[in-house]
């Protein structure tokens, strides 16, 4: 983490602009279900406060696709944080128009802002320059503490970064120590669990994982890719036909470098997507034409977890089965269990992975849990992230 963090600048009585990720899920009345993003951000806005900063937030929520859409408006968001923070956080009817430069203007110390929903305008995925500039001609710095969204060249994630001295905040930095360290010098054996459904979606994370780690645990859907390109039966399983190459070239891959590539044994099948199916368990060798595999195996599960046990270093991401439906949750839930117990540094890479340990009551147990699914897979791959690269060096 060479990069500027909002320690490194002097940041008393300024007014800041900070990117956050309160991407939080709702339901039909507009509650929020799951406020750990927003509880995540805190730290660096209390930091803010402290420093008598007049603070603008901005962040943006589900895909409005460049228009307003009531559906997608921050407002529960500022409700929720005024909660959080035991001060009133005043809410912008829109991002760069009248109603937000004027709130900005009248901002005093250790007020706090909200604009509303970036991706109201199309110009920010576009990262539009004159968009960029509008918003940074509010504050006097920038900071950027949505790890989530680092991925992503957006106006409010990197192009800001032109017109404003720009940090990162206390999340980003926390997120870039632990999984830089963690793939730097990590204790060993060290154990990447990858799970989800595709393989096109994590080739270049097995790629980068077979030059660290000492075991590369292989389950969820993409299993069934690896399993075709040894020629096994899938039935209906979820199979990349294409990346059947791919596969052979991770398993040949893994044996060079003297890597354990460790795959499912069997797999409990279905005969349909719904959540009460009809199914049972089999050898993977050994998939019915007209079934389709919906999660791990009991003696997959036994596999597993004696690779787990002796790990010194663990980093999972993507879930092992199809954990919206309970009855193939159980591999998911029985790795996540396993985490919170042994005795090492356990990293989930956000995403449906953090969910189901979420979901499992689990996340206390875990030393690290990221706040961003896709940018912790490409901060994983080795790629550099736009988010982080336009920040201020130290």
């Amino acid at each position: 983490m060479n990069k500027k963090t909002v320690k490194d600048i002097d940041l008393k009585n300024k007014k800041v602009l900070v990117r956050c990720d309160f991407n939080v899920p709702m339901d039909e009345e507009k509650n929020i279900t799951d406020n750990t993003r927003i509880v995540a951000a805190l730290p660096t806005i209390k930091y803010l406060i402290e420093q008598n900063c007049r603070i603008i937030l901005c962040s943006h929520l589900g895909r409005p696709k460049g228009e307003v859409n009531n559906k997608y408006s921050l407002e529960p968001v500022a409700k929720e944080l005024s909660k959080l923070l035991g001060q009133e956080v005043l809410m912008a009817k829109d991002v760069i128009g009248e109603d937000a430069k004027k709130l900005s203007e009248n901002l005093q110390p250790k007020q706090v802002m909200l604009l509303e929903n970036v991706r109201f305008h199309r110009e920010e995925t576009d990262n539009d320059e004159n968009f960029a500039k509008e918003l940074a001609s509010m504050a006097e710095v920038y900071v950027n503490d949505a790890f989530g969204t680092a991925h992503r060249a957006h106006a409010s994630t990197a192009g800001v970064a032109k017109f404003l001295p720009a940090v990162s905040g206390f999340l980003i930095e926390k997120e870039i120590n632990f999984l830089g360290d963690t793939l730097q010098n990590p204790q060993r054996p060290f154990v990447a669990i990858l799970g989800g459904a595709k393989v096109s979606d994590k080739i270049g994370v097995i790629d980068s994982l077979l030059e660290k780690v000492d075991t590369l645990i292989i389950g969820g859907g993409m299993a069934y890719t690896f399993f075709k390109a040894q020629g096994y039966e899938v039935g209906n399983s979820i199979c990349e036909i294409d990346k059947l190459d791919l596969a052979r070239e991770a398993m040949q891959k893994a044996k060079d470098k003297g890597v354990k590539l460790v795959l499912p044994v069997d797999t409990k099948v279905g005969k349909e997507f719904k959540p009460d199916t009809e199914s049972k368990v089999v050898k993977c060798t050994e998939i019915p034409a007209d079934w389709e595999g919906f999660d791990i195996g009991t003696e997959t599960i036994k596999l597993f977890a004696e690779e787990i046990k002796n790990a010194k270093t663990v980093i999972w991401n993507g879930p092992l089965g199809l954990f919206e439906f309970e009855q193939f949750a159980v591999g998911t839930n029985a790795i996540a269990q396993l985490l919170a117990q042994i005795d090492a540094t356990t990293i989930i890479g956000g995403g449906d992975s953090a969910a189901a340990v979420e979901k499992a009551g689990l996340a206390d147990k875990i030393t690290h849990i990221s706040t961003g699914g896709g940018a912790s897979l490409e901060f994983l791959e080795g790629k550099k992230l736009p988010g982080i690269e336009c920040l201020l060096d130290k």
